[in-house]
Parts: C-alpha cells; sequence; structure tokens
C-alpha cells in the first residue's frame, strides 16, 4: 500500500520540467547569483548565492548606533505587531476551554487523592498504628 502512495522516480524530472529559466544572452553572471533551492519536494525557488565579502552588506559604524530608548520602543513595536497576529478565542471557545482545564484538573485531583488515601492505608497496615 505504501507503494502505492509514493511517486515514482520520474515525479521529480517532471517537476523539474515545470520549472523554466529565463536567461539573457550574454549575460553569465546571472547563473552564478541565483540557484533552485529545494524544499523537500514542495516548491522550488531561487535564491541568491553569497557572494564575496565586498558583496555583503556593511555593518553599521557605532556612531549610528540606537540609544536604549530607541530599542525599548523598537521592542514594544515589535510586541504589538506580533500580539495583532495572534488568533484571540471567542468568548464561548475560552469558556469551554475553561470548563475542560478545570474538570480536568479535577479528575486528576481525584485520582491523586485516592492513590494517597490508598498508599496512607497500606503503609499503616504493613507498620501497624
Amino acid at each position: 500500500m505504501a507503494d502505492s502512495n509514493r511517486r515514482g522516480e520520474n515525479a521529480a524530472d517532471d517537476r523539474d520540467d515545470q520549472v523554466t529559466d529565463d536567461v539573457v544572452e550574454g549575460d553569465e553572471t546571472d547563473d552564478l547569483d541565483e540557484e533552485p533551492v529545494s524544499r523537500g519536494g514542495t516548491a522550488t525557488r531561487s535564491r541568491k548565492r553569497a557572494g564575496s565579502a565586498d558583496s555583503r552588506p556593511k555593518a553599521r559604524p557605532d556612531t549610528d548606533r540606537v540609544g536604549i530608548f530607541g530599542r525599548l520602543a523598537r521592542f514594544f513595536r515589535e510586541v504589538v505587531a506580533e500580539l495583532r497576529k495572534v488568533i484571540w478565542p471567542t468568548r464561548s471557545e475560552l469558556l469551554t476551554y475553561t470548563a475542560v482545564v478545570v474538570v480536568f484538573v479535577a479528575v486528576i485531583l481525584a485520582i491523586v487523592t485516592g492513590l494517597d488515601f490508598a498508599f496512607g492505608r497500606g503503609v499503616l497496615w504493613v507498620f501497624g498504628d
């Protein structure tokens, strides 16, 4: 059954045939800058290759450093941006989740109480009053 779900060996070749490269005549440096990147067979995209040390972005000099208040402001802006991405539960979902947690805690509490009572009685039976 697992063999019937697998793709044949030609599936990767078919996928490669669908990807086309637009190359301009005489512009051979573009071939070196981009290479297809495979993501486990899900998609293929192009990515720039890491160039020499001269082509990398330069680090900012120490005179352009942001102060403590600038960093704090950026931190809070990023926190607010992340909180806007959160999918908040509705009121009914929140009540349902709360009820599930309370019931689960009550069941575990009953189990632990029962085990504690049983072990206490067992210790008293073995070692006496």
